[in-house]
């Protein structure tokens, strides 16, 4: 069985900076000019070396063209947060993508459910 690893917030948070900004379209070093920051900063926040203060999450909010709570909704443990999530990764799928999508997180959670019994 795979086992999966848990990251730490700032990791998360990282990996769902890098995710809006790809979605975006837009650089590291856009990014970086924009905030008036260097790209190594915005580097070091993407791999979770330093986690962005609440003013910044905005910032990089308004630039993603997002809600901040979008940013944290990424990291966030509860199933409900983790349903939005899927639901846009949803979204932006043809209908033929997203029923094998279903289909494959059904046969997951099965073969999951079997294993923890």
């Amino acid at each position: 069985m795979v086992e999966a690893t848990v990251s730490k917030p700032a990791d998360r948070i990282g990996r769902a900076i890098a995710r809006h900004r790809t979605r975006s379209g837009l650089t590291q070093d856009q990014v970086a000019e924009r905030l008036g920051i260097g790209t190594e900063a915005v580097s070091r926040m993407e791999r979770g070396l330093v986690t962005p203060n609440i003013a910044r999450l905005f910032e990089l909010a308004v630039l993603f063209d997002c809600e901040a709570a979008d940013l944290l909704r990424d990291i966030s443990p509860l199933p409900d947060d983790q349903a939005r999530r899927i639901r846009g990764h949803l979204e932006r799928l043809s209908p033929s993508d997203r029923e094998l999508v279903i289909t494959l997180v059904d046969q997951l959670c099965e073969r999951l459910g079997r294993s923890d019994a």
